[in-house]
């Protein structure tokens, strides 16, 4: 049994699809990786390595209230970009439900 490996666009973690997984989705459907629930929509589900998805949204908690919320390219590119104390350049967006300024940082920059 074939297995295809899908690097997550936002953490790197490797999402593993055996024939059977893929056999299950349809163009449409959304993946959500385990590590930092980013949301992919299968975009083309063909034979072999002729598959591809497309970055919807990564999910993401506030640390102040508590509550997830999907950040958004659209958010993305409309928050200012600071350097973190650490020195690494995060992006800056607001918590849709308490208004915390929230530090996202990525691995690499979200692409549609």
């Amino acid at each position: 049994m074939a297995i295809l490996e899908i690097e997550c666009p936002v953490c790197a973690e490797v999402l593993e699809l055996d024939d059977a997984d893929r056999d299950e989705l349809a163009v449409g459907d959304v993946i959500v990786c385990d590590s930092c629930s980013a949301e992919m929509e299968v975009t083309r589900n063909g034979e072999g390595e002729d598959f591809e998805l497309e970055l919807l949204g990564v999910l993401t908690a506030c640390p102040r209230c508590g509550e997830e919320f999907e950040v958004t390219e659209d958010m993305l590119a409309a928050a200012p970009v600071i350097e973190a104390e650490d020195g690494a350049e995060v992006s800056v967006v607001d918590c849709p439900h308490c208004r915390a300024r929230i530090e996202l940082e990525f691995d690499e920059p979200l692409e549609g």
